[in-house]
């Protein structure tokens, strides 16, 4: 969920570190922040736009779905070790 939130959320990559600071102090786990944090600098919609012109809708779809696929993966570690 954390990573699909991240692909509509326009702001800068250090930008969001307050923004989870306050989550994770709210009850967020550890987890969703990994997997948030994780999506952010390859998910913003100028460069999702400027990749899909370059790769094509075939491989552009295929980068996306590794994506969140890793920040899946990722957050299910995290949250297994944490």
């Amino acid at each position: 969920m954390a990573a699909t939130i991240e692909v509509t959320f326009y702001a800068y990559g250090g930008g969001t570190i307050p923004l989870l600071q306050m989550w994770l102090s709210e009850g967020m786990s550890m987890s969703s922040a990994m997997a948030f944090r994780l999506t952010d600098p390859s998910t913003k919609i100028t460069n999702l736009g400027s990749l899909k012109i370059v790769l094509g809708i075939k491989r552009f779809l295929l980068y996306f779905a590794f994506i969140m696929i890793f920040s899946l993966i990722t957050g299910l570690v995290v949250n297994l070790i944490a």
